[in-house]
């Protein structure tokens, strides 16, 4: 049996959208901070909407795994 309260914690589908195109950015190389002030996710989102955004565990985990990446490739270097 569906819940009758799911809609409450539903996500909309622009948010939907926009946490995939911030990890899609993410995953290409741009820093977090480039993408969530792209025109594009800002024309389609306010400052709260962006907040919440960070709080998704897909994007959490994106961007960590990210950053694991750059860390090792930076001791990876720094060994050489």
């Amino acid at each position: 049996m569906r819940n009758p309260f799911a809609f409450i914690f539903a996500r909309s589908r622009r948010d939907q959208f926009l946490t995939q195109y911030v990890i899609r950015e993410v995953r290409r190389g741009r820093s977090l901070a480039d993408v969530i002030a792209d025109p594009y996710v800002v024309n389609r989102s306010s400052a709260e909407e962006r907040a919440r955004l960070l709080e998704q565990p897909e994007l959490v985990e994106a961007v960590g795994a990210q950053r694991i990446a750059e860390l090792r490739a930076g001791i990876a270097a720094a060994a050489n």
